[in-house]
């Protein structure tokens, strides 16, 4: 079955109050996502696909080096977006975390406010297009990385993600040109679904349900 387009979790204006207007993601969601969606399906075929989950194409996509990218390209931005827009909310944002996530990010990574620096300084030093991730590392532990491009924790085996921001030009340059630190201290303050993140830590992870 090819692979579909998610729907948002709430609708392209409900972000608008909070620093990511009805544009933004009517294109990136729409456009950009959806163009990605298509671009995969177009290779399942080709690239022997068939019967394989979204996660599964993305592991075996970054183990194949430069071979894989053209689908690694495709797959990883999938998925990487259907996270994202999963961990973003109309009342996200604040400090007010669920007790777990709090007491696990306290361990790993030294409070909230280390987290929020660590995360913002791994968004804005990543060179061009690509992606800042919180992930559970294989040994148990929370860490703070970056992916370039269509690249996430899975494809590069760093870990599984529980939170992702989009540091694409098009996920900010509608609302903040070319400040890209300040979107990112938006995206934490007054967007990120804490609910949402700590329940993918409960869980191992996003399942994206999908596959070819």
């Amino acid at each position: 079955m090819p692979f579909s387009l998610p729907s948002l979790p709430y609708s392209h204006n409900a972000l608008a109050a909070r620093g990511m207007c009805q544009e933004t993601l009517e294109l990136h969601h729409g456009k950009h996502h959806q163009a990605y969606v298509t671009a995969l399906n177009g290779l399942i075929e080709s690239k022997g696909l068939q019967g394989k989950s979204l996660e599964q194409i993305v592991a075996e996509a970054g183990r194949q080096g430069a071979d894989g990218l053209p689908v690694l390209n495709q797959a990883g931005q999938h998925w990487n977006h259907c996270l994202f827009w999963q961990v973003m909310s109309p009342d996200g944002g604040g400090d007010k975390l669920p007790g777990h996530l709090k007491s696990k990010i306290e361990q790993d990574l030294g409070g909230l406010a280390q987290f929020k620096e660590a995360f913002k300084q791994a968004g804005a030093t990543q060179f061009g297009s690509g992606w800042a991730w919180l992930i559970v590392a294989p040994d148990g532990r929370l860490k703070v990385t970056k992916t370039p491009n269509g690249a996430n924790p899975i494809s590069t085996g760093e870990g599984t993600p529980i939170l992702g921001c989009d540091v694409w030009e098009h996920s900010y340059y509608l609302d903040f040109r070319n400040r890209r630190p300040d979107y990112l201290q938006n995206f934490l303050d007054r967007l990120v679904n804490w609910e949402a993140v700590a329940t993918f830590l409960q869980q191992g992870g996003m399942k994206s349900g999908q596959s070819a």
